[in-house]
């Protein structure tokens, strides 16, 4: 018997009562998550409906811990914790929304899990020793999106996952080093410490919003490793189908963009926040969809095999074994 529930069977479980908000989760896309929303337009309504339910969720589970300051730590927690029992016993309809995605797409559930860990580490640590530790969060808070994400875009193979997890990372470690003045100012310092100092940095600077000159390298060498990240991410994308193919160009092209703002302001992450206007967006669109073209017509498919079996967990979480569990320890 096939493991993945119908639509129609899905919409019946779940909308007892309440039914799934897709418009509520579109607007959140659309405020939060521009270029990604922006992407998403290129998508089947289908598919577009469940990547920004999926955004949706996420963003509340961000959400929960940037009023942390606000509510305090161990509401934060309680509330993190009924914001995850919302994937199992899904009741709001933001999570009833991103449910009945999961079982459209045959979404593995564990990433999700994986989220809420890592949004977890936000009421737990600002800090990291070293680039073991950040990817790691990094791999948490977004690489697990990427994994969400991989099926609706149309992956069936279970060696992309580790590219689908690298763009995540890409993005993330891109929204690190935009905000690297906007977090000192709250306190916080995601670049490793091992390597700020390794760079002739300290700490105390960078919260200080006054770097040492060596801040410059520091910030050249993280966006070299951004860099090879999304060159990673871009050798899966042709075990996406045409619809994610092109999505994920999209995304990734214009994300990457604000790492050349960085550079285009002189590193200065303190007095300037780089970001893809939607001007640059739209000119954007024909050098893309010309790497799209090439993308299709001149990459091998990977030679891999097909994703894990569903199993366990209700018969709704599947069985899966994440890049971050196999690559980064």
């Amino acid at each position: 018997m096939n493991s993945r529930t119908t639509n129609t069977e899905v919409d019946r479980r779940y909308m007892r009562g309440m039914e799934p908000d897709w418009q509520r989760c579109d607007e959140i896309a659309r405020h939060h998550g521009r270029t990604f929303y922006f992407a998403s337009r290129c998508l089947p309504r289908a598919q577009r409906q469940a990547v920004v339910a999926t955004y949706a969720y996420c963003r509340i589970a961000d959400d929960i811990v940037d009023t942390a300051d606000e509510s305090g730590r161990e509401a934060a927690l309680r509330s993190l914790d009924a914001w995850e029992n919302e994937i199992a016993h899904p009741k709001h309809p933001v999570a009833i929304a991103f449910a009945v995605a999961r079982d459209r797409f045959d979404m593995p559930e564990q990433p999700v899990y994986d989220l809420i860990a890592g949004v977890r580490m936000d009421l737990e640590t600002s800090r990291f020793g070293n680039w073991e530790e950040l990817r790691s969060y990094c791999y948490h808070v977004a690489g697990t999106v990427g994994l969400m994400v991989a099926p609706i875009l149309g992956c069936k193979s279970d060696a992309a996952l580790t590219h689908a997890a690298d763009l995540g990372i890409a993005m993330q470690m891109t929204n690190i080093l935009r905000d690297v003045g906007e977090d000192a100012r709250h306190g916080r310092l995601y670049l490793p410490l091992d390597e700020i100092a390794k760079f002739g940095c300290t700490e105390h600077a960078i919260l200080a919003g006054e770097p040492e000159p060596g801040f410059v390298s520091l910030m050249q060498f993280q966006i070299e490793r951004a860099r090879s990240l999304y060159a990673s991410a871009h050798r899966g994308i042709p075990a996406l189908d045409v619809y994610g193919r092109f999505t994920t160009l999209i995304a990734s092209d214009l994300y990457a963009r604000i790492l050349s703002e960085i550079e285009a302001n002189q590193y200065d992450v303190f007095e300037h926040r780089a970001h893809c206007s939607t001007k640059t967006k739209i000119l954007a669109i024909p050098k893309i969809s010309a790497r799209f073209v090439r993308t299709s017509l001149y990459s091998p498919p990977l030679e891999i095999g097909p994703l894990d079996p569903p199993s366990g967990r209700g018969g709704t979480r599947k069985s899966f074994s994440s890049p971050e569990q196999r690559t980064y320890g």
